[in-house]
């Protein structure tokens, strides 16, 4: 990948597919697989620095390499090194995708489970059935509230959903990690702007998969994000860093 001009080339051809974000995801990850791991990191820095630029078919795709890394990771054969070829390279910017550290804060498993336990009384398969197809508003989101992930799975997926449930099962606090991933991973809501910021800005969220998600805030997001003291240094220092190289 020898730059800018291939970088273009390759947003356009990425933005050109039918068939959703779930296919760009996937078309991404084949590609990055086929590179030698210093192509692909290259590549990775060329789309978010023509993303930061406002080049419209890298703005569009850059989720689908971020979430590509994350979800994909199985078909990328050298995904583990990545960060450390990134190092080698001085693409810090690239590195900061691959952190490391735990969550901020931790809410305990066991804790959870004795938390759902006081709300639901049914069969964990009919919670399911329930949340993925409930018509009413009230119970949807008091299965949008559930630890167990395969529950908000299936709550992400009702049709009846809206973007402000989202936004609140994102930010909400004490979180599991499991359930705030689940709707990064979803095609459906991880377009949306409000429901990343809710991720990202959450101390609950792993700050590995938060990392994916900060090069796709917006200018406004990032400044905010960069003096959060609540969010992982990691976090906040990944956001400084772009502030710092879009000149705000």
């Amino acid at each position: 990948m020898a730059g800018d001009e291939d970088a273009r080339e390759v947003v356009r051809r990425l933005q050109s597919l039918g068939g959703g974000p779930e296919v760009v995801r996937k078309a991404a990850a084949r590609l990055l697989g086929q590179l030698a791991p210093t192509a692909a990191t290259e590549l990775l820095r060329e789309v978010m620095l023509l993303a930061r630029e406002g080049f419209e078919p890298a703005s569009d795709v850059l989720p689908a390499f971020m979430r590509a890394l994350d979800m994909e990771a199985a078909q990328i054969p050298y995904a583990t090194a990545l960060r450390r070829v990134a190092a080698l390279q001085d693409l810090e910017d690239v590195e900061r995708l691959f952190s490391e550290a735990p969550p901020q804060r931790e809410y305990e498993a066991e804790a959870a489970k004795r938390a759902d336990s006081k709300l639901f009384t049914l069969p964990l398969g009919r919670l399911k059935t329930l949340a993925r197809l409930t018509k009413n508003p009230d119970e949807l989101a008091r299965l949008a509230v559930a630890s167990e992930p395969s529950v908000i799975r299936n709550v992400l997926i009702n049709p009846r959903l809206t973007e402000e449930v989202v936004v609140r099962i994102a930010a909400r606090r004490p979180a599991r990690p499991e359930p705030l991933v689940e709707i990064w991973r979803s095609a459906r809501w991880s377009v949306r702007p409000m429901v990343r910021k809710a991720l990202v800005f959450n101390p609950y969220f792993p700050p590995d998969v938060g990392a994916k998600i900060v090069p796709l805030l917006s200018s406004a997001d990032l400044r905010e994000l960069a003096g959060d003291r609540a969010v992982h240094p990691a976090i906040r220092d990944q956001a400084a860093a772009l502030v710092q190289l879009a000149g705000d």
